[in-house]
């Protein structure tokens, strides 16, 4: 079973490095674009001891914990079989 997790910063965070991938995209011709938020991926594999009902706890506490900085950032996970 794995797990996948989406980190991004907060809407009310200024994000420069989305901006700046903005600015790229629009420098190579992409029109019509209005915003670029940058986020990060993060996959877990559990073991096949790991039960589907303690996954989703068991991640939600890993962002809490590390893998997401609360005061900044946001994110959302699936748990995938």
């Amino acid at each position: 079973m794995k797990a996948r997790v989406f980190v991004r910063l907060k809407s009310s965070v200024l994000d420069p490095q989305g901006k700046a991938v903005l600015a790229g995209l629009q420098g190579l011709g992409f029109d019509g674009l209005e915003d670029v938020r940058v986020g990060k991926l993060i996959e877990i594999t559990f073991s096949g001891s790991v039960r589907r009902e303690e996954a989703g706890p068991a991640v939600r506490q890993m962002c809490e914990k590390l893998l997401a900085n609360m005061v900044i950032e946001e994110f959302s996970y699936e748990i995938l079989e």
